[in-house]
């Protein structure tokens, strides 16, 4: 049995020397510390690249040495620091606080509706849009050129050997990636372009070379959805946290009405 617990003993010290990463005039540096400062963006030491892990260790054993110098040189006892110390525990409070504050406002389902029927209109109504790609060439006869080629592709390979010709021959900065243009509404692009692009069914491609002032286009419908409203579940917390800060303002303005203000 004591052999058992030795050996566990010996593990468990092991893996935490293991997670030690420096250790600064005493002070021991995790890779756990570390963690913790990097959860934010959802990402571990670990996982970083070789280069940056060499680059966040460091910055953190110059803060460890900064923090070292500044304690040990009695800037804590000046009026300054207390003076400071004071504000941002003030700050601190008051941030703590109305944390809490919205965090136990309850907001009803019925509160959550009012709100999302009330702003549908400006808030919540979608425009129909189209998802395409495009090539972008400088005269009508490459545009004319390339509609041909394209003619004689089966429907079912068109997106990719329209992808494949995008990014050999599109002038344009979308050509490195296929011609993607992403989803768009109307007023998105310049208006003889949304007329085509919006004029085709999904997966169809424009047959006439199609002139702008950036040149000459082809372009290929990959979807394209009808206008309409965002659905109330899609957006019934964003709603529910916007009432929340509804809810907080009226509590200051009750602070403010209740409180003994003078203006000078």
């Amino acid at each position: 049995m004591k052999k058992f617990l030795l050996g566990s003993f010996l593990l468990a010290s092991s893996l935490f020397a293991g997670d030690v990463l420096a250790v600064v005039n005493g002070e021991k540096i995790t890779k756990t510390q570390i963690d913790k400062l990097l959860v934010s963006k959802k990402i571990t030491y670990d996982a970083l690249p070789q280069q940056y892990k060499k680059q966040v260790l460091e910055g953190i054993i110059t803060e460890a040495l900064l923090i070292q110098k500044a304690e040990n040189s009695g800037i804590e006892k000046t009026k300054e620091f207390k003076k400071t110390l004071n504000i941002l525990k003030k700050r601190l409070a008051k941030d703590l606080f109305l944390k809490q504050k919205v965090d136990s406002m309850k907001v009803s389902d019925a509160e959550v509706k009012a709100f999302y029927n009330k702003n549908k209109e400006i808030m919540f109504k979608q425009k129909p849009q189209v998802k395409a790609r495009h090539i972008l060439v400088k005269t009508k006869e490459e545009a004319q050129k390339l509609i041909n080629q394209l003619k004689k592709v089966p429907q079912n390979e068109l997106e990719t050997k329209f992808i494949e010709l995008a990014k050999k021959y599109s002038t344009g900065p979308s050509g490195k990636t296929g011609g993607e243009l992403g989803w768009f509404s109307k007023e998105k692009m310049i208006p003889e372009f949304s007329k085509v692009a919006f004029s085709l069914n999904k997966g169809g491609i424009s047959l006439t070379p199609l002139k702008t002032r950036f040149g000459w286009h082809i372009i290929y419908l990959e979807d394209k959805k009808d206008g309409g409203y965002v659905p109330l579940n899609e957006v019934k917390e964003k709603i529910k946290q916007q009432l929340k800060l509804q809810k907080l303002q009226e509590y200051i303005k009750t602070l403010k009405a209740k409180a003994n203000i003078q203006y000078k």
